[in-house]
């Protein structure tokens, strides 16, 4: 599964670097996060001024197969660019957990469904707890399931 539109790689490099070994060995190398060993998804976007595809790697927060996407920026003040492209194209969202990419449905969380999502994200990569203790936004949680 594929949104169409062009694909403009990540700045950054070691995040570039990651998407493009994990889409080329179909999710068996660079599955997490760098030297942690906890597991990651790439994401698929469509960038919310440029219209671009942008993929980012989150950390894999399953259950039942549905999946969080937390935009914790390592606690920062400011939500992730990738936030506003989901906020603005939520129709173009692809995920890919190991070798086959699917598109998503997605909705942002609140109350206590998110108070759910979570304490799964935190029990999936506890430093989610310090991030929020670090700034004063509450950190946005969206949960993705495969498109019907």
């Amino acid at each position: 599964m594929t949104i169409d539109g062009e694909y403009e790689p990540s700045p950054w490099d070691w995040v570039r670097e990651q998407v493009e070994t994990y889409e080329r060995t179909g999710g068996r190398e660079a599955n997490t996060l760098r030297d942690t060993g906890l597991p990651v998804i790439v994401v698929t976007t469509r960038g919310n001024k440029s219209g671009k595809l942008r993929k980012t790697p989150l950390m894999r927060v399953e259950h039942d197969g549905e999946y969080a996407l937390v935009a914790s920026m390592g606690g920062a003040p400011k939500n992730p660019v990738w936030y506003y492209n989901l906020k603005a194209h939520p129709d173009a969202v692809v995920i890919q957990d190991g070798a086959e990419p699917f598109e998503a449905e997605l909705h942002e969380l609140s109350g206590d469904e998110r108070d759910v999502w979570w304490k799964r994200a935190v029990a999936a990569f506890p430093p989610y707890a310090e991030y929020q203790e670090k700034t004063e936004r509450v950190i946005p949680v969206f949960v993705a399931r495969p498109r019907a």
